[in-house]
């Protein structure tokens, strides 16, 4: 459903919502062709992230990654094709996306014939009111965190472009390149949810047990592990940020840029944006772990707090900084996010510590 509504206010809206979201004369043309393609997928890709999740739940997660990765493979190979071999340009990309995303569905979707712990029958497409409430509050944190995801982007878009006009860079280059740091962040972003989100159910199943001591083990597992693959890619970033820029192309993949400019605007951004990327990452998977033992009052502020952060700096930090302030938002935001989660951590390590105390004394009686 949720998909449906998406495709009906993309056509309908069509090139306006594009320019409202940060596009510009120069690429408005790509976004549209692409954009018309990628639209009709929406409804099976939701469906399909959404049935990702419940085979990991089901005891299945290398089931679940295989579905991924074989649809990013096919992705990976399809676009050289599509767009060179069969010139098809930015059309091409958008099929090859497609194609990826509906092989990964058919296979997610062939799953429910051989799920472990449920059988899917009509009624299972009944809504149980008395059971949605409870799953919405729990998913609520994974919904703000991708919708906050994607309104940073949109507000991120928007005032690169507005600040950069009344730059030396224009409004073209600090968009391409906002893109590619963009791209650098949710690669690695979505490496520490992963790993979140793949100890969520042993959490959840260890938290349910009152096995407490596990339960904090697994935290300090998930921390040490998101803090150490993150800090390798920040020191990466930091050092040869020139490096991963130019995996993009000389223009972050737009046509008509100044090469040389725009990466004299795109090193010092990169560097800036992602600076304190560690602690984003840390941010977010504090989050989910609040989610995985059912602390979604505590969860969901958590999940949006960086994001709202941002979006505010982003909006004062230019009046001072010009097209650069929009990047320093970012850090600042970072350490202003963590600063504020850290204690509500440390609170609630202290209660599982007292939980696991209580559940001690509990079976010694």
């Amino acid at each position: 459903m949720s998909g449906c509504i998406v495709i009906l206010i993309a056509y309908l809206w069509g090139d306006s919502l594009l320019m409202l979201l940060g596009g510009t004369e120069a690429n408005l043309s790509l976004a549209h062709d692409y954009g018309v393609i990628i639209y009709a997928m929406m409804p099976l890709a939701l469906v399909q992230n959404c049935l990702a999740a419940i085979i990991r739940a089901d005891g299945a997660p290398g089931y679940a990654m295989f579905a991924m990765i074989v649809g990013a493979v096919l992705n990976i190979i399809g676009d050289p094709i599509a767009i060179y071999a069969l010139d098809l340009g930015i059309q091409g990309a958008a099929y090859a996306t497609i194609i990826g995303q509906f092989v990964s569905f058919v296979i997610c979707a062939l799953y429910l014939l051989r799920s472990k712990t449920f059988k899917i029958q009509w009624n299972s497409f009944v809504p149980d009111f008395q059971i949605l409430p409870k799953i919405m509050a729990l998913g609520a944190s994974s919904f703000l965190t991708q919708l906050c995801i994607v309104a940073t982007t949109i507000v991120n878009n928007v005032l690169f472009v507005r600040y950069g006009m009344a730059s030396a860079f224009g409004a073209d280059i600090p968009l391409a390149a906002f893109v590619v740091i963009m791209k650098l962040f949710q690669i690695v972003l979505n490496v520490a949810i992963g790993i979140a989100a793949g100890a969520q159910p042993i959490i959840g199943y260890n938290y349910g047990a009152k096995q407490y001591g596990r339960v904090k083990q697994l935290l300090k597992l998930v921390l040490l592990w998101t803090a150490g693959i993150c800090l390798v890619f920040t020191v990466l970033f930091e050092a040869i940020p020139r490096a991963f820029i130019a995996m993009f192309g000389a223009g972050g993949g737009a046509e008509g840029l100044d090469a040389e400019l725009y990466m004299q605007f795109a090193i010092p951004c990169l560097r800036i944006y992602l600076m304190f990327l560690v602690f984003t990452c840390l941010q977010k998977v504090c989050a989910i772990f609040l989610q995985s033992i059912g602390r979604a009052k505590l969860a969901a502020p958590l999940s949006f707090l960086r994001d709202v952060l941002l979006i505010l700096f982003a909006f004062l930090m230019p009046l001072w900084l010009g097209v650069m302030g929009v990047a320093w938002a970012a850090p600042i935001a970072d350490a202003a996010a963590i600063l504020i989660t850290l204690p509500v951590m440390i609170w609630v390590w202290k209660k599982l510590g007292a939980q696991e105390r209580e559940a001690e004394r509990s079976a010694q009686n």
